[in-house]
């Protein structure tokens, strides 16, 4: 495939990043018409919801093909992924319905206690109760949208070329995560705070442990009711493994370790915190973390791969060994 970079005057309009985000709403559409008929009420206007986005990524990406010079519209070609991701992850949870695929919760529950001989989601918040603790877990699980919009950020003031490899390596990551969660549903360890069979199935094999309640204290935290308003208005059910958090935060990681030595560490810890986090705070599976590092393990260099085939526009070292910019 020929790199889409300009050519004797003539441009090759989409990019890797393009091709995926158009792929992905058309997996939807596919979808939702071969398990329509057990699709929630209203899957005809997502299915136009999708078609509409389609044309309009097409005219942004056309309009900057034929050399567009309205600030606002190169900056909607750039940028526009980044206003998918949530719509997109709130759609696992209604395609999931749609097939029909039944939560695994038992069985990664299943595996949490054979590993540990216990749910570290349950057990870590009632070890470690402390204000300041569990404020530094909910600061570092909100972390991740900081490392999200400020690795891109940085990359858009200082290598424009650079910022589309990033965006397009995000985007195939969250992407392929929520492809994944199609067919394999888990809800987190969300379900042990409510009247659920897990619930049940969980005390009646632990019974000693912890009052699964909130430990006093930790809910009065800023973090904690911010992440709390998150999760009431933009979280889908079926969307914990692996973890999208941990795979996309060694994503950008990725990106600043090779471009910015000096806030390398720093974000390190960052995310290091955010992996611990997404138990602690209750909101994955201690299996959820591993499996989130493997993804991103896999998924990194092959989105660079396809970036770099599909694109052409960074030469394959120029991520690699980058001047110290930090």
């Amino acid at each position: 495939m020929m790199p889409a970079e300009v050519v004797r005057g003539a441009v090759r309009p989409y990019r890797f990043v393009d091709w995926a985000s158009q792929a992905f709403l058309a997996a939807v559409i596919v979808l939702l018409l071969v398990f329509h008929r057990t699709a929630p009420a209203g899957w005809p206007w997502v299915i136009l919801g999708h078609l509409v986005t389609m044309a309009g990524i097409h005219a942004l990406v056309h309009a900057d093909a034929r050399g567009s010079r309205n600030p606002i519209l190169g900056f909607l070609r750039a940028v526009y992924p980044l206003v998918l991701y949530t719509p997109f992850f709130r759609e696992t949870e209604l395609i999931n319905r749609a097939i029909g695929a039944p939560r695994l919760d038992p069985l990664f529950l299943e595996t949490d206690l054979r590993l540990f001989g216990t749910e570290p989601s349950v057990t870590l918040m009632h070890r470690f109760p402390q204000p300041w603790i569990s404020e530094l877990m909910y600061a570092a699980y909100f972390s991740y949208y900081i490392m999200i919009v400020g690795t891109g950020l940085w990359l858009w003031f200082r290598d424009r070329p650079v910022f589309r490899r990033y965006i397009s390596v995000v985007s195939f990551v969250f992407y392929s995560c929520y492809f994944f969660y199609f067919w394999v549903p888990v809800i987190g360890p969300r379900l042990l705070f409510r009247t659920t069979p897990e619930r049940d199935w969980y005390l009646a094999r632990l019974p000693a442990l912890p009052d699964l309640a909130i430990p006093p204290g930790v809910g009065r935290g800023l973090f904690h009711h911010l992440m709390a308003f998150v999760y009431r208005n933009f979280e889908a059910m079926s969307a914990a493994f692996p973890s999208s958090h941990v795979a996309v935060a060694l994503t950008t990681l990725w990106f600043t370790w090779r471009l910015f030595p000096r806030l390398r560490w720093i974000h390190l810890i960052a995310v290091s915190l955010l992996c611990i986090s997404t138990v602690y705070c209750r909101y994955h599976y201690a299996v959820d973390v591993p499996a989130g590092i493997l993804a991103a393990m896999v998924l990194i260099p092959l989105g660079n791969a396809l970036t770099r085939r599909v694109d052409g526009e960074v030469p394959a070292n120029a991520i690699c060994a980058p001047p110290d910019r930090g």
